[in-house]
């Protein structure tokens, strides 16, 4: 089992990863901007404990950021020189209210590029969770819906899609973390087809992958 910090784990996305990572056995620390706020949802969860962002962060083996692009850069900037050789997975999705439905990336690209820039080439940098509804994961059902991951870091990126079938979800490689592009993208649409269609958290799964993981 791996010991893994969910930066943001106060918020709904944070809270969804860190419930199934707790059930999955890992020791999990939450972080968020507020210590006890964080201790909180840690005695919730049943995690292993709650701190600062910046001390979650610190000797972990995975630091997961699941906070809103807002708050993307200021956080990165928080733990960028505690996370050593952790890997470093961001679910950071590019979105720009009021238009959630509608594409509009970053000039950089996209949320992985600016995760690039914010954290240098040292951090073992992931990209994942991007199409997974919140509330689904802060639940105890399985969901059909994959994961996909992306890093220029092969075996970082291995690491992450091997964390999935503990969560009730399987992980796909997506490869180079410039592709994580295209998993942002698919947010918006994803948006655009719970509201058209009355969904209730639409996901994506990939079929006839003969090769890949078996479905949870």
């Amino acid at each position: 089992m791996a010991s893994i910090a969910v930066i943001g784990g106060t918020g709904a996305l944070g809270k969804g990863i860190a419930r199934r990572l707790v059930a999955a056995g890992h020791d999990v620390t939450i972080g968020s901007r507020a210590a006890d706020k964080a201790e909180a949802m840690a005695a919730e969860l049943g995690a292993a404990g709650g701190a600062a962002n910046a001390d979650a962060a610190s000797g972990k083996e995975v630091v997961i950021v699941a906070v809103p692009h807002a708050s993307q850069a200021d956080t990165l900037a928080q733990i960028k020189d505690l996370v050593g050789d952790a890997v470093v997975v961001d679910t950071t999705v590019p979105l720009v209210p009021p238009k959630v439905m509608r594409v509009q990336l970053p000039a950089e690209g996209s949320a992985a590029m600016q995760a690039r820039a914010a954290l240098g080439d040292g951090v073992r940098l992931v990209t994942a969770f991007h199409n997974v509804s919140a509330h689904h994961l802060d639940s105890d059902h399985a969901i059909d819906c994959d994961v996909l991951v992306f890093s220029d870091d092969v075996d970082a990126r291995n690491t992450v899609v091997g964390l999935c079938p503990g969560m009730g979800l399987r992980g796909l490689s997506g490869g180079a973390l410039c592709n994580s592009a295209a998993a942002e993208a698919l947010t918006s649409i994803l948006i655009y087809m719970n509201k058209t269609y009355k969904a209730d958290g639409a996901g994506i799964r990939f079929t006839n992958l003969t090769a890949a993981p078996a479905i949870p």
